[in-house]
C-alpha cells in the first residue's frame, strides 16, 4: 500500500520526482509491472538501464522485478546514457527504460521510456495509462503473472559507439583539440567510447576532459548546459588550452552544447542549420529529393533558410520532443533540431542524441581549415534574445496587451490568427510594418518585411510567460525586447 500520488512525478514525456518522496522503489516496481501490462510486453524483451545517480541501480532493479513479475524478459544494461537506451531499443527492437532525471539536481530521479524501435512513450502513447495502472498496483498490490520472466545482463556501449562511428566518418579530418565537459554525467563514459579509443581505433582528436568522473551528486556544477553559468568552466578551458572546440553535455548526455574557439557559445539554431545541411546532402547523394528537416518554431529564421537553400524541405513544429519525433516519423525527415539543443536523426531511430550532433560539428570543422567561430557565423546571421521568462499570473491578458500594440485589429478578435494587420500603434521602430500572427504554439508575431519576430509561450506548469525574439540587428532586437517585456510585465 502507498499513498504516493504518481501524478506528481508522471509528466507528459517522462517521469521525474524527488527520490524518497514522489519516486521510490515501490512506485518504480509498480511502474515496471504497469509498463509490461499496458504495452503488452509479457513474453517480450524489456531493456533496463540507468545513469550515475545514486538511486538509479536500486530503481533499475525494482523496475526489473516488477516487469519480470508480469512476464517480461529483462535485459539489464547497467550504466547507460539516454541515447544509449534509444540505440538499444532501436537495434534490438525492444522496449526499454532508463533511470535519469536529465539535468535536474541530485535529489531527483526519473524514467524515460521507449517502445520497440525507440518509439517514445508519452502522454499520447501510453504514459498516463501506465501511471494509472501503476497507481492501482500501489494501492491494491501487483498481481502475479501467469509466468515470471527472466533477468539477464548485457552491455551496449561498444555497439553504440560503433554505430555512431558508422554514421559520421571522422577518420580523415584534420587534428582537433576538443574540450569536453561531461558535468560528472554519462558523457564521462560515452565520450571515451565514441571519440576516444576505448573500443575503436583512435581518431585525430585530442580530448581534454572536464568532470568525467561519474557522480550523480554533481559536485562540479549542475549538469545543465542550458544555463550560461554552467558553461563558464568549459569556456575558460577552451581558451586556456587553445582548443578548436568545446562540447558540454547534460546529465544523461542526450543534449550537447557547442563552444567555439573563442569561448563563445554556438547557438543551437546554428548547430541545427549546420547539421541539417550535412544530412540533406547525404540524403541527396543517396537519391532522395527534397529531404524533410524538422525544426521548432523558435529556432532562428536561418534554420529554414539554410534548409531551403540546401534543397531540403523545412517543416515547422511546436516546441517539445514528442512533437518533433512525431513529425520525424510522419515526414520521414532526415533530421530535426530544437533551440534547446536536442537533435534528432532518422538514422538514429528518429531519436535524439547529443553525441551524434557533436560528431557532425566535428566533421564539418575538421573537413575545412577555418576556425569554428568563422564556420558557425555562416549559420548565425541574426540576433536573438534566447528564452526570457516573466512571472505573470494572467498570461492571456499579458499577450493581449502586447497584441494591442503590434496588431490592434487582431487584438479585437483574438481567434483570428493568421491575418495581416498594420502595427499602427507600435513604437516608431515598427511603424508601418505589416505583421502576421500565428498560434501554432503560443503567439508568434512576424514582421512582413522579415526584420524581426517574437514568440510568447505560456508555461503549462509555472506562472511564466516565455519570450523568444529575433531581429536583423542588435538595436532593433533591443527595442523589440524591451517593448514586449514592458507590456508583458506591466501588471506583474
Amino acid at each position: 500500500m502507498s499513498s504516493i500520488d504518481l501524478g506528481l512525478s508522471f509528466k507528459a514525456y517522462d517521469v521525474r520526482g524527488i527520490v524518497g518522496e514522489t519516486i521510490t522503489a515501490a512506485t518504480v516496481e509498480a511502474t515496471g509491472a504497469a509498463f509490461v501490462d499496458v504495452l503488452s510486453l509479457a513474453g517480450q524483451t524489456v531493456l533496463v538501464g540507468g545513469d550515475m545517480r545514486p538511486s538509479s541501480p536500486e530503481f533499475a532493479a525494482a523496475f526489473a522485478h516488477g516487469a519480470a513479475g508480469r512476464g517480461a524478459n529483462i535485459l539489464m544494461l547497467g550504466l547507460i546514457s539516454t541515447d544509449e537506451l534509444y540505440y538499444a531499443c532501436g537495434s534490438l527492437d525492444a522496449a526499454g527504460v532508463v533511470f535519469t532525471a536529465s539535468h535536474n539536481p541530485a535529489q531527483y530521479n526519473g524514467m524515460k521510456m521507449a517502445k520497440p524501435g525507440a518509439v517514445p512513450v508519452s502522454s499520447d502513447t501510453g504514459m498516463f495509462e501506465i501511471r494509472d495502472r501503476a497507481q492501482k498496483y500501489l494501492e491494491t498490490g501487483i498481481p502475479d503473472g501467469t509466468e515470471t520472466g527472466t533477468i539477464a545482463e548485457t552491455n551496449v556501449l561498444s555497439g553504440y559507439a560503433g554505430y555512431l562511428r558508422s554514421l559520421v566518418d571522422l577518420t580523415g579530418i584534420r587534428p582537433l583539440k576538443v574540450v569536453v565537459d561531461a558535468g560528472n554525467g554519462m558523457a564521462g563514459m560515452t565520450t571515451p567510447a565514441v571519440l576516444g579509443d576505448s573500443f575503436l581505433p583512435a581518431l585525430p582528436l585530442e580530448i581534454v576532459p572536464l568532470y568525467f568522473e561519474l557522480d550523480g551528486t554533481f559536485p562540479s556544477h549542475p549538469a545543465n548546459p542550458l544555463e550560461p553559468e554552467n558553461l563558464v568552466d568549459l569556456q575558460a578551458a577552451v581558451r586556456e588550452h587553445g582548443a578548436d572546440i568545446g562540447l558540454a553535455f547534460d546529465g544523461d548526455a542526450d543534449r550537447c552544447f557547442v563552444i567555439d574557439d573563442t569561448g563563445t557559445v554556438v547557438s543551437p539554431s546554428a548547430v541545427t542549420a549546420l547539421v541539417a545541411r550535412r544530412e540533406i546532402a547525404r540524403a541527396q547523394a543517396a537519391g532522395e529529393e527534397h529531404p524533410a528537416v524538422i525544426h521548432n518554431l523558435i529556432t532562428s529564421r536561418a534554420v529554414p533558410e539554410t534548409i531551403s537553400a540546401a534543397g531540403g524541405r523545412a517543416v515547422r513544429t511546436r516546441v517539445g520532443h514528442s512533437f518533433i519525433k512525431a513529425h520525424m516519423a510522419e515526414e520521414k525527415a532526415v533530421f530535426g533540431g530544437e533551440h534547446s539543443a536536442h537533435y534528432y536523426f532518422r538514422d538514429f531511430y528518429n531519436a535524439d542524441t547529443g553525441m551524434l550532433a557533436a560528431m557532425h560539428v566535428l566533421a564539418a570543422l575538421g573537413e575545412q581549415r577555418a576556425p569554428l567561430s568563422e564556420l558557425a557565423a555562416e549559420y548565425d546571421p541574426y540576433h536573438a534574445t534566447g528564452e526570457l521568462n516573466s512571472q505573470v499570473e494572467d498570461k492571456a491578458a499579458a499577450v493581449a496587451r502586447v497584441l494591442a500594440d503590434f496588431a490592434p485589429a487582431l487584438a479585437a478578435h483574438p481567434a483570428a490568427g493568421g491575418t495581416a494587420a498594420t502595427a499602427a500603434t507600435c513604437p516608431t521602430a515598427y511603424a508601418g510594418t505589416g505583421v502576421n500572427v500565428d498560434r501554432l504554439d503560443g503567439t508568434t508575431v512576424i514582421a512582413d518585411n522579415g526584420s524581426w519576430w517574437f514568440n510568447l509561450r505560456p508555461s503549462n506548469t509555472e506562472p511564466f510567460l516565455r519570450l523568444n525574439a529575433e531581429a536583423t540587428n542588435p538595436a532593433l532586437l533591443n527595442t523589440l525586447r524591451e517593448h514586449v517585456l514592458a507590456r508583458v510585465r506591466e501588471a506583474a
